[in-house]
C-alpha cells in the first residue's frame, strides 16, 4: 500500500511539473536559491530573467500567492500539499515581499528576515550587474557594533550601529571623520549594515583607495517627544525631537566613545527618502557642524511646485547662495531613473532653485532602479568617495 501511494505521489509530482513547464513557456528554467535564504533552504529562487520562484507547504490552504513589488502571484499546490509560484521579472537589487496564505499575509519560511515597510519580512536579493561594488570580498574588513545609550530626550533607551574601519582597533593613535547615515521611512537602525550592505561598500571603498577611512552611525530616525502626565492627553500627532536627538545626544557620545575628528570639515551627513529629509534639515541648520550634506532619493519636505522660493524654503537656508557653496564642501543628490512621484518632481524642483541660485552640487542618477536599495547603495558608494578629501 505505502509503495502504491509513493507511486501516485510520484506521478502526481512529475504531472505538476510537466504542467508547469508548459505554462512557463518563455521563462528561463536555471533558478538559484536566492542569496539571502536561511541556510540550506532551496526556495525562494531566483533565475536570469529576474523571476523570483518561492514554494510553501501548506496542504490545508485554499489559496497561496507570492505578493512582490505590490504585485500578488497565484501560486499552485501539487498532491504533496506543496504550493510553488513566481512572479514577472523584477528590477535589479534588493526587494521586501510576502506570502498570502488564505487572506493571511506572512514571512517566506525559507529566507532570512529583513525590517522594512514597518514589520519584520522575507527579502530577495535579485543580483545586480554591478553587484561587485557591495561585494563580500577578501579584503580588510571594519567593524559595525551596537550601541546603547539612554536618550533623556525621549526617555528611553535607542541605539545605533557605528562601523569603525579596518585598522581601527590596530591603529590606536588615528582619529577618524564621521558619517552619519540615515534609513528610511518604516526602517530602522539596521537598514543601512543589512539591506543596505553599507559596512562592505566601505570596505571595498577603502581597500581600492578610493575612499577615506571613516566612521559611519546610524541611528533610528523614529525618535519622539515624551509627554508627561496622562497618556489620554497624548496629541495625536507625535512631537519629532530627532533633530535634537542627533545634535545634543549621539554626536556627543559618539566624540567621546569613538576616536573622531570633531570638527565640521570631518563630519558629514546623509540619508534615503525621509532620511533625506531628516538630514538636510540637521544640516542646514547646523552648518557650523556639518560640512556635507547626501541626499538620496530626496531632500526636505515642501509643497509640490514648479518653483521654489528660496526666501522660504526651509527658513531662507538656501537664499545665501555663496554662503552655502562656501559651507558645503560637497551638496550631493541621488535619484533612480524609475522612481516614481513625487520623488523625480520634487528632488526636480529643487535642482532648479539650486540653478537658479548658482548653489554648486553634485546629481547622480542611478541607472533603472527604483526607490528602493540598490539605489541608494550605489548613492551611498558615489557619495562616500567624495568626502574628506
Amino acid at each position: 500500500m505505502k509503495r502504491f501511494l509513493s507511486a501516485v505521489i510520484l506521478i502526481s509530482v512529475l504531472h505538476y511539473h510537466t504542467s508547469w513547464s508548459q505554462e512557463a513557456q518563455g521563462v528561463t528554467q536555471d533558478f538559484k536559491a536566492s542569496s539571502v535564504n536561511q541556510p540550506g533552504k532551496e526556495f525562494p529562487q531566483v533565475n536570469s530573467q529576474g523571476r523570483v520562484r518561492a514554494s510553501i507547504a501548506a496542504p490545508n490552504a485554499n489559496k497561496v500567492q507570492l505578493d512582490l513589488g505590490g504585485v500578488k502571484y497565484d501560486m499552485i499546490k501539487n498532491a504533496a500539499g506543496v504550493w510553488t509560484g513566481e512572479s514577472a521579472p523584477q528590477d535589479e537589487g534588493f526587494h521586501y515581499y510576502q506570502l498570502n496564505i488564505d487572506g493571511a499575509s506572512v514571512p517566506d519560511p525559507g529566507t532570512l528576515y529583513f525590517y522594512g515597510a514597518g514589520r519584520s519580512g522575507s527579502g530577495i536579493e535579485i543580483p545586480a550587474s554591478d553587484q561587485d561594488f557591495y561585494a563580500l570580498k577578501d579584503v580588510p574588513h571594519g567593524l559595525v557594533s551596537e550601541n546603547i545609550y539612554f536618550s533623556k530626550l525621549t526617555n528611553s533607551f535607542r541605539r545605533c550601529f557605528v562601523y569603525t574601519p579596518a585598522g581601527y582597533n590596530e591603529n590606536t593613535k588615528n582619529r577618524y571623520p564621521v558619517l552619519y547615515l540615515q534609513h528610511g521611512s518604516f526602517e530602522d537602525e539596521t537598514g543601512w549594515s543589512v539591506q543596505g550592505k553599507a559596512n562592505l561598500i566601505l570596505d571595498n571603498l577603502i581597500a581600492s583607495n578610493q575612499a577615506v577611512p571613516m566612521i559611519v552611525v546610524m541611528d533610528n530616525g523614529y525618535a519622539y517627544k515624551k509627554e508627561e502626565g496622562n497618556t489620554a492627553n497624548m496629541p495625536a500627532q507625535p512631537v519629532s525631537v530627532f533633530e535634537e536627538v542627533v545634535m545634543t545626544e549621539v554626536i556627543p557620545m559618539i566624540d567621546s566613545k569613538f576616536r573622531t575628528i570633531s570638527d565640521r570639515g570631518h563630519r558629514a551627513i546623509a540619508g534615503l527618502s525621509m532620511g533625506a529629509n531628516q538630514t538636510m534639515r540637521i544640516a542646514m541648520n547646523n552648518l557650523d557642524k556639518f560640512a556635507y550634506y547626501g541626499g538620496f532619493s530626496g531632500t526636505s519636505n515642501y509643497p509640490s511646485a514648479d518653483e521654489i522660493d528660496p526666501a522660504v524654503f526651509l527658513g531662507g537656508k538656501f537664499n545665501d547662495a555663496k554662503a552655502v557653496n562656501k559651507q558645503l564642501k560637497v551638496l550631493w543628490l541621488g535619484l533612480g531613473t524609475k522612481e516614481p512621484n513625487p520623488f523625480p518632481g520634487s528632488i526636480g524642483a529643487f535642482r532648479k532653485m539650486l540653478d537658479k541660485q548658482g548653489i554648486r552640487y553634485v546629481f547622480y542618477e542611478s541607472q533603472d532602479t527604483a526607490h528602493e536599495w540598490l539605489t541608494w547603495r550605489r548613492s551611498l558608494y558615489q557619495y562616500a568617495g567624495l568626502l574628506f578629501k
